[in-house]
């Protein structure tokens, strides 16, 4: 028995700020000090707040350590777990008042957060099966196999209102029961979505980082609803460490009898297999994502028949992403009524998101539905930095759109979001201050979403490259007015035409941005004038000769020498010559040169 429990984040965030080598110095120094049989040191899944790492909590005091580096080991070791003295100039800020330490889930980061799907995140070792099924790990497939009919589990599903996390929002019981029929005649298949291509988005990878137990199991769940025997997780080979915990969880669950044949002696067999993705998004659309599996080029098939009629191979399949798995077990457990009491009327439990962008506290956020976009960005999210002002929140990704600020008190579920011309997409929701250029912005998505074209059907190959001419033209000062219904028309027949979800939400960016900011559309065709000051082409740099100094940095740091003037001198800018690259505002220590 361990008296401290060293918990080190060992998600992707993390590891990348050298989390590894922190684990590794702790355990170095926790076995100087003798302290190897008090103290164990686990690495352990994402915490959520990814703008502090490399993090470190200390259990049984739950100390939360921000931003630690190798040299701060030795002074924690010795200090708080040697002397019981938590260094409080290391821990998170607002963990820290009037010199006591307080408890995590009191900072306003955690305090509205509900944690279902992301509740082992953080607080298990994920490659220790033990420590799962300490947590109640593998107690709901216990309970389905052995209390339970298959309709029932599917019944249970129906009744707690959970709805798939990956984007469209379709009821995942429902989508079990129209897979259901011919239970035992029939091979069938469970796959799961672990592609996560959206920008921005993490939601996935570090609950697979995390707690990957719970998608195996979760799946097994599936397999007996609906008659399967066989599954396939579907995650990108870009997501390493994901991939590593996952197939180690998949060899222990094997080696101890949850997944391969008879599980608990009931006769009911499941298996897993890991498909590792190439990078392509259009492998997030279900149909080319099982193309994918059987070894094809990804590309979506035409529907109907749908993938729980003839999915992959042809048989009857089920797909659900890594967020929607990760919640059955705790349905199975604690009742549908429970899940279905958190969240809205028609949007029932949590949603994960990756907060990102303009916001302070960078990461992974689990709230319950229905929580307001002003929750999540001023009070979880700490709020713009530097003063800015918020402007727009991106949600879904390259297929959502753009809330305003106006739009701040919506509160977050499938329905209102479409309502406002956005969507709950797969959980990525990027900020934007006052700096940001709303027909950049739509350009930047269409731009993936160009290049992620699997090309199949003519709508979304070519429509969408000519949506995207138009942006170019708008933001290079060549638009006129005629190009806003063009753009309105061609989008318009991209959403309708197109073959899946790529193409069909493809514009919604562009929509969204023309909906609510039409007038920064407008400037720049009419005045030829980036508010933002973000479009090259419509910028100009002048120097105020009442600020100047002549100190000549400026003319110094330009690198196409469209800087002169003399020393002591007021400097001028050849328009002609200019780059426009920045480097001289940021030089300048006087706030002589402005853009406009």
């Amino acid at each position: 028995m361990y008296r401290s429990h060293v918990m080190v984040c060992g998600g992707t965030g993390c590891t990348s700020s050298g989390s590894d080598k922190i684990a590794e110095a702790f355990e170095n120094q926790i076995r100087t000090d003798g302290l190897d049989q008090e103290v164990r040191v686990i690495r352990t899944g994402c915490f959520g707040l990814c703008a502090l790492g490399p993090i470190v909590v200390i259990y049984p005091e739950g100390s939360f350590y921000s931003r630690v580096k190798e040299e701060d080991v030795a002074e924690i070791v010795n200090e708080h777990l040697l002397k019981g003295r938590p260094v409080t100039r290391l821990l998170y800020d607002e963990t820290v008042e009037n010199g006591q330490v307080k408890s995590l889930d009191d900072t306003a980061f955690y305090r509205k957060q509900k944690r279902v799907a992301l509740r082992n995140c953080g607080v298990i070792n994920p490659e220790n099966i033990e420590e799962y099924i300490a947590f109640d790990g593998y107690a709901a497939l216990g309970k389905v196999l052995t209390e339970m009919t298959p309709d029932e589990v599917i019944q249970c599903i129906l009744d707690s209102g959970l709805r798939g996390r990956g984007g469209g929002g379709f009821p995942t019981g429902l989508k079990w029961k129209f897979a259901s029929g011919n239970r035992g005649q029939v091979k069938k298949y469970v796959c799961c979505n672990a592609d996560e291509g959206d920008p921005g988005a993490f939601m996935d990878r570090s609950v697979l980082e995390g707690d990957p137990h719970s998608v195996i199991e979760a799946m097994a769940i599936a397999a007996y609803a609906i008659g399967a025997d066989q599954g396939y997780v579907y995650v990108r080979a870009e997501y390493p460490i994901a991939v590593h915990r996952l197939q180690v969880a998949i060899d222990q669950a094997r080696e101890y009898g949850l997944l391969g044949k008879n599980i608990f002696d009931t006769g009911f067999n499941f298996d897993l297999e890991i498909k590792l993705g190439a990078g392509a998004f259009v492998c997030g659309e279900e149909t080319a994502l099982m193309t994918s599996i059987e070894g094809n080029r990804g590309e979506p098939r035409p529907r109907p028949p749908f993938p729980a009629v003839k999915g992959l191979f042809g048989k009857p399949t089920i797909l659900n992403n890594v967020e929607t798995y990760a919640n059955i077990p705790q349905i199975i457990l604690k009742g549908a009524d429970w899940f279905a009491s958190m969240g809205t009327e028609k949007s029932k439990g949590t949603k994960v998101f990756a907060l990102g962008g303009k916001i302070k506290n960078t990461g992974l956020v689990e709230v319950p539905m229905g929580t307001t976009l002003r929750e999540i960005i001023e009070e979880i999210g700490g709020g713009i930095p530097n003063g800015k002002k918020f402007k727009a929140a991106q949600t879904g990704g390259p297929s959502g759109g753009c809330i305003p600020a106006s739009l701040i008190n919506t509160p977050i579920d499938y329905d209102n979001l479409v309502a406002i011309g956005s969507m709950m997409g797969s959980g990525g929701l990027i900020v934007m201050d006052e700096d940001t250029c709303m027909v950049d912005i739509a350009k930047f998505f269409l731009e993936f979403t160009v290049d992620e074209s699997c090309g199949k059907c003519t709508p979304c190959r070519v429509g969408t490259k000519r949506l995207l001419e138009l942006l170019n033209k708008i933001t290079d000062g060549k638009g006129t007015m005629e190009d806003l219904a063009r753009i309105e028309e061609l989008a318009d027949f991209i959403k309708s035409n197109s073959l899946c979800g790529l193409g069909q939400t493809a514009p919604n960016p562009v929509l969204s941005t023309l909906r609510y900011f039409r007038d920064e559309y407008i400037e720049h065709i009419q005045h030829k004038r980036c508010p933002a000051g973000v479009c090259k082409a419509l910028l100009s740099y002048k120097i105020d000769p009442t600020k100047c100094r002549g100190c000549t940095l400026c003319a110094r740091t330009c690198p196409a020498g469209a800087i002169s003037g003399s020393v002591k001198n007021p400097h001028s800018i050849d328009v002609l010559k200019c780059v426009k690259c920045g480097a001289c505002i940021e030089k300048c220590k006087f706030g002589a040169i402005s853009k406009g």
